[in-house]
């Protein structure tokens, strides 16, 4: 029980510091930067060093292998689909008539889901797992929302109205987990397995796709190098207490 609440914080934590930050103040961009590389690398580590493995262990790997590209594409699809703006930090560009604060909110909640569903599928195998990914996802979740708060106050021109509307974006990546959790933890290990690898194939995409040009890494090779050496290192280590 203490591990589920442990889950349902962090899924809210980085989030809602991230609305908080973007409203109430202006983070150093290296600070920034250096979260998103951060984030980028725990992602991969946890998709490569974790949930592959324990993957492989009850499917095929034939199966691993498609449902990691099959990941990869429903996130490529989400991402053209939907109106979710890329976290380009603090980029104050003012978002056209048609990227109304209905559309962006959709593309908000959706994108959510698999962060939440991979969470869940982590936690039904193993609890650790599952806190795992959440602070990968957590990670990437405050420099994200950062950016994401900044041009959607300039739609509303309201503070409190732009958190409410962000934070009750969470609810999806809620729905996700207890989807992830407590339908796929009853069906069988090759569909556990194919479920982790789905996981995965969709980090795989938003640390490629979103989180590591948005660090900048070139630009900032220092503070990115240690961000992405500090992001291994914790999966390692996490991987070694638990």
């Amino acid at each position: 029980m203490d591990n589920l609440f442990l889950i349902i914080f962090l899924i809210f934590i980085g989030q809602t510091l991230g609305s908080l930050f973007g409203l109430t103040g202006k983070p150093k961009r290296t600070v920034l930067y250096g979260s998103l590389a951060f984030a980028a690398s725990m992602m991969l580590g946890i998709s490569f060093l974790q949930l592959i493995p324990e993957a492989l262990k009850i499917t095929s790997f034939y199966l691993v292998l498609l449902f990691l590209f099959l990941g990869i594409t429903i996130m490529r699809v989400v991402d053209r689909t939907l109106p979710h703006i890329n976290p380009e930090l603090l980029k104050k560009e003012k978002p056209s008539i048609e990227r109304s604060v209905a559309m962006l909110v959709v593309g908000m909640a959706l994108h959510n889901v698999p962060e939440g569903l991979a969470i869940g599928v982590g936690f039904a195998l193993r609890p650790e797992l599952g806190i795992m990914i959440a602070l990968g996802i957590a990670a990437q979740d405050v420099p994200e929302n950062i950016a994401v708060i900044v041009p959607l106050y300039n739609l509303t021109k309201k503070r409190m109205k732009s958190f409410i509307i962000t934070t009750a974006t969470i609810l999806f990546e809620l729905i996700g987990f207890i989807f992830g959790y407590y339908v796929l933890k009853e069906s069988s290990l090759s569909l556990l397995g194919a479920s982790l690898t789905l996981a995965a194939g969709f980090m795989t995409y938003i640390s490629i796709e979103e989180l590591i040009p948005a660090a900048q890494i070139r630009k900032n090779l220092k503070v990115g190098l240690i961000s992405i050496i500090l992001g291994v290192a914790c999966v390692l280590l996490t991987g070694l207490l638990g």
